[in-house]
């Protein structure tokens, strides 16, 4: 597989990362409760279990199948709204204890990458462009060696996220309740759109 190739891919992760979303909604509130690598780690563990699923085969099924894409989009869009309900409710400050500790947190993380549908949409879409079908490694290898490069830009990108906020606010509780409340806000307003977006289509 040409380096090129995986070269090209991290510069076309790393703009989709960079754009503010859920992941960074939750990043950010977790990063004011000081979980930053439970919920980094989380969010690190729900697209590698994404890469896996892409890589085997079955993203490709699951996104051409409307009835699991429609549970899948409906399942992650009520759980987005969920956790942002639950955000705007209760929201961080430095320090503040979390709610179901760093478990609970590493659980959260999971759920809000990989119960994402546009992240397996993007995977199932983006991924086979930086393919080499003439390439001596084999398909499913190249997925899971592009899908590794997207799961370790999320590692080096969302510890930096969380570990900023709490930087940033620690000495700013109030501020730090507004950022956490629009942070929950954003939660919402993501799994509302993908709900409403997936059963008007």
């Amino acid at each position: 597989m040409p380096l090129g190739s995986v070269l090209a891919f991290w510069g076309v992760a790393a703009l989709l990362i960079a754009v503010p979303g859920a992941d960074w909604a939750f990043a950010i509130s977790a990063g004011l409760r000081r979980q930053v690598l439970p919920a980094a780690g989380g969010i690190v563990l729900g697209y590698l279990t994404m890469t896996l699923v892409v890589a085997a085969g079955l993203g490709v099924l699951v996104a051409s199948t409307p009835v699991a894409l429609l549970a899948l989009t409906v399942a992650g869009g009520l759980y987005l709204i969920w956790l942002g309900f639950k955000t705007v409710r209760h929201p961080s400050t430095p320090g503040s204890a979390p709610v179901g500790g760093r478990g609970g947190t590493l659980l959260e993380g999971m759920a809000v990458s990989g119960l994402n549908p546009k992240g397996l949409l993007v995977f199932v879409a983006l991924l086979p462009q930086f393919t080499d079908p003439s390439a001596r490694w084999p398909m499913p290898v190249q997925l899971a060696v592009l899908g590794l490069t997207f799961v370790g830009t999320c590692a080096m990108v969302y510890p930096c996220v969380g570990a900023g906020a709490h930087a940033l606010l620690r000495a700013r509780p109030a501020v730090s309740r507004f950022v956490s409340r629009i942070s929950g806000a954003s939660m919402i307003v993501v799994g509302t759109l993908l709900v409403a977006e997936r059963l008007l289509a």
